[in-house]
Parts: structure tokens; C-alpha cells; sequence
């Protein structure tokens, strides 16, 4: 952390080089002491009695006006269907790719790479790998050719790091290349039944400590943006809000290691409308969620946080999955 404080300017890409200053020595030590709290409140859990309150049921009149409900007019997926996922080749979403390959989806893998797509899934039946890269609309011409649905796993590191290299720093990641793939989408928006945005907790929060350390180079900011982007876009959307990411990052795995991975002892989930958990959330766990959202009609048109808890979850199990769903959503 330390060391990425102590870049130099001609290090970083460019879009952050315009907003960086120096850090003194103290904004060095708030910045350390606010990532340790982060970590430190990210392993915190909520009562039974706060989430029967709270959490568990919120009336549809304390919505805010930032998360409209679409018409449910695009249906729901189903096996046979085809899946883009963009950012496949990341921790989240291999898992994707490999839990919707799994389940019978044709699936379309986008990646810059089409040798590390390959090399990373192999040949498997109903699965494509599709070369394009999402900071430049030119090279998503024929992406969405025949899609049903797209799942946006994309996203970089909060503060700078290697990841950044090649100007992929938050603003192009989570703001430029996601908005672009959605502009991509909304020209199919008649047959597209779902687009489901993997966004972060801390995205309203952004300005509380301790999001705000986490946002210091725009990272959350950048993907509020998107969120507001899709909501105002006329697809049919669920947005989902993870936890700090845990299992993994499975990114060095076959697809077949990938089937096999589990969530150890955390595998109940915890939801919530809007921006409302701390914790964190397994990669395993946040798959599977994506999956079920798409097969319901009830999670169209959401904004959902969540979290990874201690206990058995609802495992594949879609029934499962709609009760606790519906459940958060009042229905």
C-alpha cells in the first residue's frame, strides 16, 4: 500500500495522473489507518434482530428515486440461452463462465486476449471466447450478436497498481469500457432479457469513512456513474453491490477446477436493498447469485448489496435462491 502511495506521477495512467498530489506523511497515515479500519468493519456482521428490522424486509416506499423498477415485461433466462460476460477472464468471472457453462447456457466470454481466453477455458461446448476490448466501442461491433443477456464483471484495483498498466485505471474500467458496452447493449435492447452489473458496497457510501479511502483515486465514484448510467438506460437490469471479494482470485485455474471451487464455511448470503452491508462476499457465492438473479423475474429493475455469512446457503438451489430474494424485496 505504502509503495503505491509513492508512485511517481509519470508511473500512473493517465486519467489518474491529472488528480494526483503528493500524499504528506499524514495523508500517508490516514490513508493506512483508514484501509485497516476498512478491513477491520469489512469482518463485521449484522444482529438476527437488526436484519428482521432492517434488512430482511424494506417496504417498497423507502426505495430511493436513484433505483427505479423497470416494467417486468423481458422474461427470465433459462438453459439454451446465450450469456455475454465481459471481464471473463477475472476472478468473478471465470466462475461465471464456468457456472453457467455448467448449468447448459451458451456462453460468449469476452476478453482482449483471445489466446489467454483459449488457453484459460479451452474448447468446451456452448462456449465462445469473443476478442474486444470494452475502452474502445469499435472492437464490441458483434459482441452482442444474438445475446440474451450480459453480465458485467469487469472492474481494476481501488488504488494504483500493475493493473493500471496500458491506461486501465478506474475512470477507463469502471466508467469509460462499462458505459460503452451498455451503449453496445441498448442496440439490442428488444431481445435482451437482463443486464446484470456486478458494481461494489460503498458506492453511495463513498463519501463516509471509511469508503472514502477506498475511493481516493475515483474507483467508486466511477462505478456509481454506471450504476446511474444502466438505471437510466432502458434495459431491463439487476445491479449487485459484493462485499470485499474473498476465495480466490481463481485466475490462474482450468475450467474444471473452477466447477469444483466452494465457498468453505461461508456459503449463506445475506441481501439487502440499495447500500446498506459491510463484509465480505465470496466469489463463489457472487457467481452463483449472478446466475440465479437472471432465472428471476423478481430481481429486475433491483439494486442489492451482499454479503458472505458464517452457515449453509442456498447452495444451487433455485427455489432457494427466489425465497431469499423475494424475501428482501418484499414480495
Amino acid at each position: 500500500f505504502f509503495s503505491c502511495m509513492k508512485m511517481k506521477q509519470s508511473l500512473l495512467p493517465h486519467e489518474s495522473r491529472r488528480r494526483w498530489r503528493r500524499p504528506t506523511c499524514s495523508h500517508t497515515i490516514l490513508y493506512a489507518c483508514g484501509l485497516s479500519l476498512f478491513l477491520v468493519l469489512g469482518r463485521l456482521s449484522f444482529s438476527p434482530s437488526l436484519l428482521r428490522r432492517g434488512v430482511a424486509r424494506i417496504p417498497s416506499k423507502l426505495r430511493t428515486s436513484s433505483s427505479p423498477r423497470t416494467t417486468r415485461c423481458h422474461g427470465t433466462l433459462s438453459a439454451g440461452d446465450t450469456v455475454l460476460v465481459t471481464g471473463s477472464t477475472g476472478g468473478v468471472g471465470q466462475l461465471v463462465v464456468a457456472n453457467l457453462v455448467a448449468k447448459g447456457y451458451n456462453v460468449k466470454a469476452l476478453t482482449r486476449s483471445e489466446e489467454k481466453g483459449k488457453q484459460l477455458f479451452g474448447d468446451q461446448p456452448g462456449l465462445e471466447v469473443v476478442t474486444g476490448d470494452q475502452r474502445y466501442p469499435e472492437t464490441l461491433t458483434n459482441a452482442l450478436d444474438d445475446v440474451d443477456a450480459v453480465v458485467s464483471c469487469s472492474g481494476t484495483t481501488a488504488f494504483p497498481s500493475k493493473r493500471w498498466d496500458g491506461d486501465n485505471g478506474p475512470e477507463m474500467t469502471d466508467k469509460v469500457g462499462l458505459q460503452n458496452i451498455i451503449k453496445e447493449a441498448i442496440k439490442h435492447k428488444e431481445h435482451l432479457k437482463r443486464f446484470v452489473l456486478v458494481s461494489s458496497t460503498g458506492v453511495v457510501r463513498r463519501k463516509q469513512f471509511p469508503f472514502l479511502i477506498m475511493d481516493a483515486f475515483g474507483v467508486l465514484e466511477f462505478k456509481k456513474q454506471s450504476e446511474e448510467f444502466l438505471e437510466e438506460s432502458g434495459l431491463p437490469y439487476t445491479i449487485l453491490r459484493p462485499g470485499r471479494l474473498t476465495d480466490g482470485p481463481y485466475t490462474s485455474y482450468d475450467l474444471n477446477t473452477l466447477l469444483r471451487a466452494t465457498a468453505g464455511n461461508r456459503q449463506n448470503v445475506e441481501i439487502c436493498r440499495e447500500d446498506c452491508l459491510n463484509g465480505e462476499m465470496s466469489r463463489v457465492a457472487l457467481a452463483e447469485a449472478i446466475v440465479q438473479a437472471m432465472k428471476l423475474t423478481c430481481t429486475e429493475g433491483e439494486v442489492m448489496s451482499l454479503m458472505s455469512r458464517q452457515g449453509d446457503g442456498p447452495g444451487a438451489e433455485t427455489d432457494k435462491w427466489e425465497s431469499l430474494y423475494k424475501n428482501v424485496l418484499g414480495e
